[in-house]
Order: C-alpha cells, then structure tokens, then sequence
C-alpha cells in the first residue's frame, strides 16, 4: 500500500530568457503556492517541475528538449515511490512548439503557453490525472483579470526590486521575431490593476518596480482622471504613489517614443535615468529589412531628445549581425551608430533564422563566419564603451538602492540609477534602504564604493 503524503508538494520553475518571464514565473509559482504548493530551490525534491522557456535564442527548443532528457531521469527514479514527478513546459517554447512536444519528449506531462498561466493549478491538476494537457489559446486579458493577486509574504521574498508587466504581445512583426506568434498582439493591461498590484508591491516593502512589456511605451489605457494615457502618464500615477522610491521601464520600440514619455524623464526624479532602446542596426536597408518602422535618424533624434530632457542619461540597446543582405558597408553603419550613441550597456547577437518568421525564407543570407566576425568585433567596441561608462563614474557621488547580500562576507549588493551593481561594505545598511555613496573603483560589470555624505 503506498503511504499517503502528508507534506505540501513542491515546485521547481526554471526560467529561461527575458524579464517577463521571471514575472511571469513568480506569478505560477504564487497561483500554485495559493493551491498547496511550496516553491524548492532544489529540482531533486520536486513534485512539480516547470520550464518556463524563451524562444528568441537560437536552437531555443533543442534545449529545451535536452533539458527534459536529463529531468527524465529523475522522473524515473521517482515513478514508484509516493512522490512522483510531474513535468510542465511553460513560455514561448511551449507556445511554438505546442502538441510536438508531447510527441518528441514523452516524459512531459503538461504544455502552457504564456496566456494560461491563470490556470496554471487546474492544468497541473489534470497532468497529475494523467490527462497530459496542451493549453496555448490566446486570452491576456483573462490573465491578468484571473491571476490571483500575490500575498504579501509571496512579495516580500521576492525583494525590494520587482518586475511588473503592464503590457504584453507584439503588433511590429519584425522579420527576424517570433513574439508576435508566441506572446499574440499587443494588448495593456488596465490603469486599476496596474496600480493595485504596484501598492501590493510597495506594502510589502517592495522600493523599486520595473514596468515590462514586449514593447512597453506602446502601452495605452484609461487614466484615473478619465483620459486615455499613454506610460508617460502612467509613469506620472505611480510617481505619486508614497513608498515608490524608484521606477524603470522595458523594452521600448522607437516608433512608440512619444512626448510624454521624454517629458516623464524630465520632470519625475523617481524615473531612473537609463533607456532600454533596441535599435538592432545602424543601415537603413537592413531596418527597411527587418521591418522595423524607423530609421537611423529617427533613432538618433530621439537619443538627442532623451539626453536634452535628461543630461545623464544612459543607454542601452539591442544588436543583430548578419542578417540577410547586410554587407559589410551595411555593418560598418551599425559600428558608426554605436560609436556615435556610446553605449552604457548592449546586447548582441548573431542573427539565426526563426521558422514561421519571414526572415528565415530571406534570400542573401549570411555566411556563419562572417555574423561570427561581424559580432566579435561589435562586441569588442561594445564592452568598450561599458568599461568607460563605468570608469566615468569613479569619484561621482549618487544614491544606490541595496538589494542583497554580496557573493564575498560582509558585502552588500546595491543599484546604481544607471542599472550597474555596486558593491558596498554591508555595515552601511541593510536590503531596502536607499543610501548616498562615492564610487572608488569601477570593473567591467560592477562598481565599488564607500558611504559619502550629501551634499546640502
């Protein structure tokens, strides 16, 4: 006879990929808290374990396939003892890919596309059933509307810097994407909700909240005072909000930069001065390519208009090499971009075909030695210009969010407005508190620094 479990279950959720996904993890692992449930750092004492998969990185699906092949094991081990393991793919792996997971991966029990998660108990119900559900219809707004609103000690061990998606879906259809097809069309999430969760979030201690989105300033809703707001007007609503010392916004697409949003950077000391803007290329031709909606100049006129409302503003960006048809005077445009803009932070890749996207059935396509080229020598002036915005701010005075604990005894982990790590003695304070340093030394991901009085 087998012996009846008497302790909670527990469930592992790795995640893989964007920021979106790390909220949207919290949010699964807080419906199934809500339904029995106990997170587990430690995959081998799992009852459940989900995957919450990213498809933009190459071979994205390979992965997680090879992931699966190693969880099975474990699986094995389990399957007649009292404590039998469950298998889920969650995200946009699960999304495209849909039944043919079922198929080629035996051991996984259940499938949930990224608009299901508010029925991510039920669905994990009916696997422990044996009924190896595949859910990956499109409703965002019953998500959100259905999510179950997180408790406050859910919140709090999150930490003092939260993710908290406003928007999500994407209607750009750029070549070389598949979010369109495995996140749906853009839709926002309304002003009432944003706000609620944003005060849970504060309550419970939280001092710094990035809004999300696939494309976050293309965000829209109907205001407290009854117009429509676009997130510059959004960002004013949470600016006023006591406890919110401080709010950030990812990722932004050029065509949704409008003036509101720039004049939020001018006029709210809360909104950190750092702007996350892909640009992906710096040829015209290629933009036109990957149908993307802007040019270079437009992108260089909004920098300009950033750094007007905002002097110390720092941006990051995203790069692709080597999509099809670039030449290496195309290339060389790109390089005349980054030079121009100096970069705080970026990130590159190598372009890699996406099936279902147009960019895959492009002819002229790249050869791998030269992306590879063309990345390494990107990536070179890149990290270039990150080390020399860190080493600009050795001797500057600023005021850093502490988060947590260092990896070394004594240290303690702050944030710098411009989004680096900073590293402090951990007599200074404790997670939460905001505290005025000078910086002393600055490496090439990370500054160091020591307490400094403010200046009066």
């Amino acid at each position: 006879m087998v012996e009846k479990l008497e302790e909670p279950k527990k469930v592992f959720v790795k995640t893989y990929g964007c920021q979106m996904n790390v909220y949207d993890s919290n949010r699964m692992e807080d419906a199934l808290e809500q339904d029995g449930y106990e997170r587990t750092a430690n995959m081998e004492e799992a009852d459940l374990v989900l995957l919450n998969t990213c498809h933009i990185r190459e071979k994205a699906a390979e992965k997680v396939y090879s992931e699966v092949g190693r969880i099975r094991k474990l699986k094995e081990r389990r399957a007649d003892t009292n404590r039998p393991m469950t298998i889920g793919i969650t995200g946009c792996v699960a999304q495209a890919e849909g039944a043919e997971i079922m198929k080629r991966a035996k051991a996984v029990d259940l499938v949930a596309g990224p608009q299901t998660y508010h029925r991510i108990a039920d669905i994990v119900n009916r696997a422990e059933q044996g009924e190896k559900p595949v859910e990956t219809e499109f409703e965002i707004e019953e998500k959100f509307a259905k999510l179950p609103v997180a408790t406050h000690k859910q919140v709090q061990a999150r930490g003092v810097a939260s993710f908290l998606t406003v928007q999500e879906g994407c209607d750009k259809f750029c070549t070389f994407c598949v979010v369109p097809y495995t996140r749906g069309a853009e839709v926002s999430r309304s002003v009432n909700q944003i706000i609620d969760e944003a005060r849970g979030m504060v309550d419970a201690g939280v001092r710094e909240v990035t809004l999300l989105g696939q494309n976050v300033n293309a965000w829209h809703g109907v205001g407290e005072d009854g117009r429509e707001w676009g997130l510059g007007e959004l960002l004013h609503g949470l600016a006023s909000m006591e406890g919110l010392e401080r709010l950030r916004y990812t990722t932004s697409h050029p065509v949704d930069m409008d003036e509101s949003l720039i004049n939020a950077h001018r006029e709210l000391d809360c909104l950190m001065p750092y702007l996350h803007l892909p640009i992906q290329a710096g040829s015209d031709k290629i933009l036109k390519a990957m149908n993307r909606h802007h040019t270079v100049s437009d992108y260089m006129h909004i920098i300009e208009r950033m750094r007007e409302a905002r002097p110390d503003m720092a941006i990051s960006g995203d790069f692709i090499v080597g999509f099809p048809g670039e030449t290496d005077e195309d290339f060389e445009e790109t390089l005349k971009v980054v030079r121009a803009v100096k970069y705080a932070s970026a990130f590159s890749f190598k372009y890699s075909t996406r099936p279902g996207t147009p960019g895959a059935d492009m002819e002229n396509q790249v050869p791998e030695e030269v992306k590879s080229e063309r990345l390494r020598q990107l990536q070179d002036l890149l990290n270039e210009q990150q080390v020399e915005f860190n080493r600009t701010c050795i001797g500057r005075k600023m005021d850093i969010l502490l988060e947590k604990k260092g990896r070394r005894e004594g240290q303690l982990i702050g944030r710098s407005p411009w989004l680096q790590s900073v590293i402090v003695d951990d007599m200074l304070g404790k997670p939460g508190d905001i505290i005025h340093v000078e910086i002393t030394d600055a490496a090439p991901n990370s500054l160091n620094a020591v307490a400094a009085q403010k200046e009066t």
